[in-house]
């Protein structure tokens, strides 16, 4: 028995080395585990059986979208699917996407031994499994198991496959997972998608509108270029990478090669029925955030079966239109050439940061893009409330190294035009090479006057001074604790502090909530929950977080009951009492706003012109009628003013 021992520690060694095993020992112990294994796999793969039932797509629901009160509000999609046998699918379209996907799919086992590896060092180091896994076990993915992304289901996958691949014909492979893949535009199978994207059945395709389809099965919300410019030139890559390995392994000559110089443009996706009017935007918001902040994935959407429960009101939603359509009974767009490319957007959101309503445009189906949700609409002055509260907050440092020093309403700066902006090593250069100056509107010259005043009269020479003494970098940083989105803020010049950034209706409503609310905010947020089949789901939900401390919010606040009683938007305050509010105009004129809240609920209304082939914004003189030195807020103040009297 004692020879059976294993010599360890080992015999006749000293100090670390008899604790170091031998070689032999290694050997040994390397041998055994393999042997262990390869037991445990063979067994596994004796044990594992293809399942009988693929995934039931034929059996979804359509998305089923509701009004806060519960009540129905939209429907959308039905899966897009229909088989065709593989022999109608053209040879180079198969190519591909095998080029893409799998060029060894034919001579594989049915799985990557590589890949399977670095799945699971993906996951046991944190990150995802994508990528590495042969067509086969893409199929056995799709249509026998979920899209669960764990050591179980893959393993699931690889033993399916490996004992599929011996039993199936590899042609029968590709045509079930053609047949049954994704490829967006709530497209599944190949022949549908080719309708989708080109309008033409799949055996009409030719290599380079393959390329593209093989692309998108990386992931259509990554390569659908109706998604967004990002998205096209992502789309343009892959489709050249594809038909180069096309070329690489043998499948497409270098002279047909030669003719696919230019990108295959798919067709615009069809709008679906039932999102007329404003229904699209809300659907549009909701889908969206569902897709964000729960785990579905776009894929799993478009089979549908979800319940989707918004926080869209409709009451106030039917006052919000209502309002923004009689006000665009004043636009003569065939007798005004001012009045053309008029965009109205406007949203409407509660403290707590639900989105109660929104008017992205006249039609979702004539104008898909959400006037409510724009990225390019500078804020104007409607984006000081901001620098006050930052100065407020923060204080100014107006000497190089000097201490910072607190800044109150009360506290007096130059109101007049044309002040040289000083920063604290000296007056600013601008790019032009002279010296930058305060620009109010009209010109005119105010005398020394309070920040608070400043705030109300909409002046515009203080607030560009204070976000100098302020430093605009700080200023920065107390838009973004007010919700504002990174990718909007504007160019850290003077000009920032006037509102050279953009942000949306929603985002600029949902700061002005902290106001109101002593300081606290929460981001704008557009479904209250998700069923799917009556099973809840769990959805992210944002919590309230401070932007500011009360005493800023409270000072802020007075600043804008200031401005609607006896300042820049008086007319609004003897409309609607017991309101707070901000105009807000950009230095070039080409935006207007109102932003104000009565109670618990923020409203952001926008005015602007704009260029629809090259998105550049353009004047607002004129517009409605209305004379050179009627002030462009007017329209958005009478529509805001309009819904609030409507909602109580």
């Amino acid at each position: 028995m004692s020879k059976l021992r294993p010599d360890y520690p080992r015999t006749g060694r000293s100090g670390l080395r008899r604790w170091l095993p031998s070689w032999r020992q290694l050997l040994l112990l390397a041998t055994g585990s393999v042997g262990v294994l390869t037991v445990a796999a063979v067994v596994m793969y004796i044990r594992t059986d293809i399942p009988k039932d693929l995934n039931a797509f034929a059996t979804q629901q359509n998305n089923v979208f509701y009004w806060a009160d519960g009540t129905e509000m939209a429907r959308i999609g039905l899966v897009n699917r229909q088989d065709v046998p593989l022999e109608q699918v053209p040879e180079q379209v198969q190519w591909a996407v095998l080029a893409a996907e799998n060029e060894d799919f034919y001579s594989d086992p049915g799985v990557s031994v590589k890949g399977i590896a670095r799945a699971f060092y993906r996951m046991g180091s944190g990150g995802d499994t994508q990528g590495g896994s042969t067509i086969t076990q893409q199929y056995v993915k799709n249509a026998y198991l979920n899209q669960r992304q764990d050591f179980s289901r893959k393993l699931d996958e690889a033993f399916i496959a490996l004992k599929l691949d011996q039993q199936v014909e590899k042609q029968d492979i590709l045509s079930g997972y053609l047949n049954i893949s994704w490829f967006g535009r709530g497209s599944y199978g190949i022949e549908r998608a080719a309708q989708a994207y080109y309008g033409k059945d799949v055996d009409q395709l030719n290599a380079s509108e393959g390329a593209f389809l093989a692309a998108v099965l990386k992931g259509a919300s990554l390569y659908d270029p109706a998604l967004g410019g990002e998205n096209r030139a992502r789309a343009v890559e892959r489709w050249g990478w594809i038909l180069d390995r096309m070329v690489k392994i043998g499948k497409l000559s270098a002279e047909e090669r030669a003719r696919y110089t230019v990108f295959p443009e798919p067709q615009a996706p069809p709008q679906q029925a039932g999102l007329s009017g404003q229904t699209g935007y809300l659907v549009d918001l909701a889908k969206s955030y569902a897709q964000s902040h729960a785990d579905i994935s776009p894929a799993q959407f478009d089979l549908g079966g979800y319940q989707i429960y918004t926080t869209f009101e409709k009451p106030r939603q039917t006052a919000l239109t209502q309002a923004v359509q009689d006000a665009a009974k004043n636009l003569d767009p065939e007798h005004r050439p001012a009045d053309q490319n008029v965009h109205l957007g406007a949203a409407s959101v509660n403290a707590d940061g639900r989105i109660l309503a929104v008017y992205g445009g006249p039609d979702y189906l004539k104008q898909g893009f959400n006037n409510a949700n724009t990225v390019n609409v500078p804020a104007g002055s409607a984006f000081t409330p901001l620098v006050y509260a930052a100065g407020l907050d923060q204080g100014v440092q107006r000497e190089r190294q000097g201490p910072r020093a607190p800044v109150q309403p009360t506290t007096s700066y130059n109101g007049d035009n044309g002040v040289d902006l000083q920063t604290p090593e000296g007056p600013y250069w601008a790019r032009d090479g002279k010296k930058a100056k305060s620009a109010n509107d009209g010109d005119r010259n105010w005398g020394p006057i309070s920040l608070r005043t400043a705030v109300e009269q909409s002046v515009n020479g203080p607030m560009q001074q204070l976000g100098m003494d302020i430093g605009l970098d700080n200023v920065r940083k107390s838009a973004l604790g007010f919700g504002l989105l990174p990718d909007s803020l504007g160019d850290m010049t003077p000009g920032f502090s006037l509102g050279n950034s953009t942000p949306s209706a929603i985002r600029l409503a949902d700061a002005y909530t902290a106001f109101g609310g002593q300081g606290m905010r929460t981001d704008p947020y557009s479904v209250d929950r998700i069923s799917r089949n009556g099973d809840g789901l769990a959805v992210e939900r944002p919590t309230a977080v401070r932007a500011a401390p009360a005493r800023v919010a409270t000072e802020v606040d007075n600043a804008l009951r200031g401005a609607v009683k006896d300042g820049s938007g008086k007319e609004v305050g003897q409309a609607v009492p017991g309101a707070a509010g901000k105009t807000g105009v950009n230095q070039a004129r080409t935006a207007g706003w109102f932003v104000g809240y009565r109670g618990a609920v923020t409203t952001a209304v926008s005015l602007f012109r704009m260029d629809t082939k090259t998105l550049e914004l353009l004047p607002l003189a004129g517009v409605a009628g209305a004379a050179p030195t009627t002030p462009d807020y007017t329209t958005p103040a009478g529509i805001w003013a309009a819904y609030m009297k409507a909602t109580g």
